[in-house]
């Protein structure tokens, strides 16, 4: 049985349990490039469990610039909200909304108070032109456009099938990604940074079965840079387990540049509950690098796509 391409972008076909797979052109080439026969394997995937697959997540990231005057100057911490439905027909549709700004720490809301509690932001301490508020906006919601009707995953496109067939085994998912890896001509020295990198998207942005989920997380487990750190709680007070993904250093134009991911994973559903990026120059937290994403809802729902309601 060949391997089944889309016309403009071809994507690597998945198999349940494959230890091999087969590879597809890489996005975006000319279709010249083809694709090697593969064989699929014949599982019956399992039905959706409601209309769309649903996300909803809360996004913080400071404010780079500090707010206020003299010696009343505070960081402002930004929250967003985004959602995304999609049916199992691949089409999909994306609500956004602006949750508003709020000093970040009890230091900062007290520098906040004696700097008047101002409820917008037209200029940072040192001059900047900012657009800030403490109030949240209307928000809005519709349809993703270009998406092709298909689900993505470390650059390739897949069906809903196809989605419910990726290897359940860690061993056998990994060479899925890394062989993905290869067709998007990642480095070989770099393939290992790629797997690990589509790994937390793999546990709550598409609508594949538990079990491959827990590959992914079993995956994550034995993946260079990868830490295990035990059982915590997420900032809504969430059990889950933690683990913490650090980079190797990157010198660039005489500075260092560090990066750390750290996640909790609720090993009960195989579902991700936050994911915070921390990056640091020289040692100092680089901001507009630095943020939180905590997964308040993925699984599947009925509700119809609308604005995103405040948390």
């Amino acid at each position: 049985m060949k391997l089944a391409t889309a016309p403009a972008r071809p994507l690597i076909a998945v198999g349940a349990g494959l230890a091999a797979v087969g590879t597809a052109a890489l996005l975006g080439l000319p279709s010249v490039v083809k694709a090697p026969e593969t064989r699929l394997a014949a599982a019956a995937s399992a039905p959706p469990e409601g209309a769309y697959w649903h996300t909803r997540v809360l996004f913080k990231r400071t404010s780079p610039r500090q707010m206020g005057s003299g010696a009343n100057r505070y960081w402002v911490e930004e929250q967003d909200l985004s959602e995304e439905w999609t049916a199992p027909d691949g089409k999909a549709w994306f609500g956004y909304r602006k949750a508003g700004a709020y000093p970040k720490s009890e230091a900062d809301r007290k520098a906040w108070r004696r700097d008047g509690s101002p409820a917008k932001w037209t200029r940072t301490a040192d001059g900047q032109v900012v657009k800030l508020s403490t109030e949240p906006d209307k928000g809005h919601v519709g349809p993703v456009r270009g998406n092709n009707d298909k689900f993505f995953l470390a650059d390739q496109q897949l069906t809903y099938d196809e989605v419910q067939r990726l290897p359940a085994d860690p061993n056998a998912l990994k060479s899925w990604l890394a062989e993905a890896a290869r067709v998007s001509r990642v480095k070989e020295n770099n393939v290992d940074s790629y797997v690990t990198g589509a790994l937390p998207g793999l546990l709550y942005q598409l609508p594949a079965p538990k079990n491959v989920r827990a590959a992914a997380y079993q995956l994550l487990l034995t993946m260079p840079g990868v830490r295990s750190r035990g059982e915590t709680k997420d900032s809504m007070g969430r059990a889950g387990a933690a683990l913490s993904i650090e980079r190797p250093d990157a010198v660039q134009t005489g500075k260092t540049f560090t990066s750390k991911t750290d996640l909790i994973v609720d090993t009960s559903t195989m579902l991700l509950l936050s994911e915070n990026h921390t990056s640091t120059i020289d040692g100092k937290l680089f901001l507009n690098k630095t943020t939180t994403q905590t997964v308040l809802e993925a699984g599947w729902t009925n509700t119809a796509p609308a604005v995103p309601a405040l948390p």
